[in-house]
């Protein structure tokens, strides 16, 4: 090929280069890509039970953990529960030193079938399904949490299932085990776990906080053949929050909030960077981040979110701001754009200027009362908001408070939706949902 004309044709194979290079849309794990938001403008925001369903898939057992979707596979995770184990017993609590028994603990003397699904993206057949445990598990969980609650991480390539005491998975996208790693058992106080596992380069980062905080530890697992590649011992008792992996100055930062403390570690040494004020209550949320800024959150038994620098100035102070309602227990907080918006268990919806903490709007309902333990998503100026009754509200983002569709499914949803290329993709109770733009 001659000089001149790879001249010309240079910009155009590097366009080429650079478009093979990208992957294709993805929702890689807990909350997506980043924070629960798509960039994509061609998701449907309009549906219901018979009109935008591009096909429905049956789903066995029970299970919160979300779809993650890489090209054409979707996977999912779920727990089918079998009959009384003779002499199983869980593991026993104390809480404040005293025997514990939380009052809705149930099935840790049962037998379960863990199972890992996927799925065809295009016509939601199912590819392949695997058991990865099946047995004694080793604690309660409450009545409304699963065995099957974390979501899993996908790298591309391979997936990565947690299903805590019962064991951490990695399967290739044909459904192959490639190995299984155990980080022994852990005691949560009877309900369950709710914290997934967050992949960080060649590290699959795991936060395992334990009743009241004995036996509390952070660890990075090795992707490669499921090594302990470090492990910190943390004195923080229980919580069910998904760490944030944030970037501030150049570096990546885990960001572990909870009761106690706020800590920033090196995800890749374990290392503390820094400690901030802890939320005062048990925190199951997930924090969000942007505008050099990392929200975190508590609901329950005291309602908090605070905005933290990540790089303050000198003499500027860690914590920026505080707000004190408009939390609830189980749904996690979305940033978007320039606003932080929380949801309460029975569906209060408050909107926050995220660079002061000053309320926009506050407790403002939606048309249908219910509950509500998904968390948003958000994509091209609006928020989606969905109840445990399958309704998903589109919320118009912003400062002012707007309700501009309704869809209801006809279907309970628990877990958080998937936003990928033109469809959202919704785990209900007993299926999956592909609902597809209208072409």
């Amino acid at each position: 090929m001659g000089y001149a004309l790879m001249h010309r044709l240079l910009p155009f194979l590097i366009l080429a280069a650079t478009a093979i290079a990208e992957p294709p849309d993805v929702w890689p794990g807990w909350r997506g890509p980043a924070n629960g938001v798509s960039m994509l403008r061609t998701l449907p925001s309009s549906w219901n039970a018979e009109r935008g369903v591009a096909w429905k898939a049956d789903v066995p057992g029970r299970g919160h953990s979300s779809p993650v979707v890489w090209g054409n596979r979707i996977f999912l995770t779920t727990d089918i529960e079998g009959e009384v184990i003779s002499g199983a017993a869980p593991v026993k609590h104390k809480l404040e030193g005293q025997p514990f028994v939380h009052p809705e603990s149930v099935s840790g003397n049962r037998k379960h079938t863990l199972k890992v699904l996927a799925y065809d993206a295009g016509n939601g057949k199912l590819l392949w399904e695997r058991t990865a445990y099946e047995g004694k598990v080793f604690d309660d969980i409450h009545r409304f949490n699963t065995y099957a609650s974390p979501t899993p991480v996908t790298d591309g390539k391979f997936v990565y299932v947690w299903f805590e005491s019962q064991g951490l998975y990695k399967y290739d996208f044909d459904g192959k085990l490639v190995w299984t790693a155990s980080l022994g058992g852990i005691a949560s106080l009877g309900v369950g776990t709710g914290g997934s596992p967050v992949l960080f380069e060649d590290l699959i980062l795991l936060l395992c906080d334990q009743d009241e905080g004995k036996d509390s530890f952070l660890a990075a697992v090795s992707t490669r053949d499921g090594k302990v590649a470090w492990k910190l011992n943390r004195k923080n008792a229980i919580t069910w929050t998904t760490p944030a992996l944030v970037e501030s100055g150049g570096r990546k930062l885990l960001i572990v909030p909870s009761t106690e403390d706020v800590v920033a570690y090196d995800p890749r040494s374990g290392k503390e960077l820094w400690r901030a004020e802890g939320l005062g209550g048990t925190v199951v949320h997930t924090p969000v981040t942007g505008h050099g800024m990392v929200y975190v959150s508590t609901g329950y038994p005291t309602k908090k979110t605070m905005g933290i620098r990540l790089d303050p100035a000198p003499g500027e102070a860690r914590v920026a701001w505080k707000y004190e309602k408009g939390t609830g227990y189980i749904p996690s907080p979305i940033l978007y754009g320039d606003y932080v918006y929380l949801m309460t268990g029975a569906g209060l919806l408050t909107c926050l200027d995220a660079h002061t903490g000053e309320p926009r709007y506050e407790a403002k309902r939606f048309p249908t009362p219910g509950q509500f333990v998904a968390s948003p998503v958000a994509f091209d100026g609006k928020v989606l908001i969905t109840s445990q009754d399958g309704d998903t509200y589109v919320v118009k983002a912003g400062p002012v408070h707007e309700i501009i569709g309704t869809n209801p499914l006809g279907e309970q949803i628990f877990a958080s939706l998937a936003l990928v290329g033109d469809s959202v993709y919704i785990r209900a109770e007993k299926h999956l949902y592909r609902i597809r733009a209208s072409t």
